[in-house]
């Protein structure tokens, strides 16, 4: 169990029945009174993020939240099919469960999948993936007044701010918290 005091950025709690992560803690104690943890936290299932005061004397449960190795492996009507690289055992999130992360999967991209009382419920991508460009627009010599960058879409369907020199068929690295080119691969 844990006090009120303890609440930090990236504590998972138990409330509920479901997983929250502690996005923000604000602790304050006032001089009689018991203390209070003002925190903003983010469901794990459902990715809602809720506000809520915790009073002096509240026990929290901490949530049992673990990561195992999986690789993606296709897409197909909506769904995205992934397999644990341990078990074998296969399952599936749909684009809402992986939000931007979509963008971002290969076949054969190696991720960290979350679980939750041993239930698969997130994500987790590499901090940098290697995509390949499929269409930019020849860049211009002499067209670096506004800072020498084209738009280039890649072959997961995302388009990223690129350097001019950059054209297609070209591997590129790309930071997937950002959405921003980071060098060619």
């Amino acid at each position: 169990m844990l006090s009120i005091a303890q609440l930090k950025p990236g504590v998972t709690i138990k409330m509920d029945g479901h997983p929250y992560v502690v996005l923000q803690a604000t602790f304050s104690k006032q001089a009689r009174g018991g203390g209070t943890n003002n925190t903003k936290l983010k469901n794990l299932i459902s990715g809602s993020i809720i506000q809520k005061t915790f009073q002096g004397s509240d026990q929290l449960e901490q949530a049992e939240v673990g990561y195992s190795r999986a690789q993606y492996l296709y897409s197909t009507g909506g769904e995205y099919h992934f397999m644990d690289s341990n078990t074998f055992e296969q399952f599936a999130f749909t684009e809402d469960d992986l939000g931007d992360a979509v963008n971002y999967l290969l076949d054969g991209t190696d991720v960290d999948i979350q679980r939750y009382e041993d239930k698969p419920i997130g994500v987790r991508l590499p901090p940098k993936v290697d995509l390949k460009v499929i269409q930019a627009d020849p860049g211009v010599k002499g067209d670096t007044a506004s800072g020498g960058r084209k738009p280039a879409k890649l072959e997961t369907g995302l388009t990223v701010q690129v350097p001019l020199f950059i054209s297609e068929g070209d591997k590129i690295r790309v930071n997937t918290e950002t959405g921003e080119y980071v060098e060619r691969a």
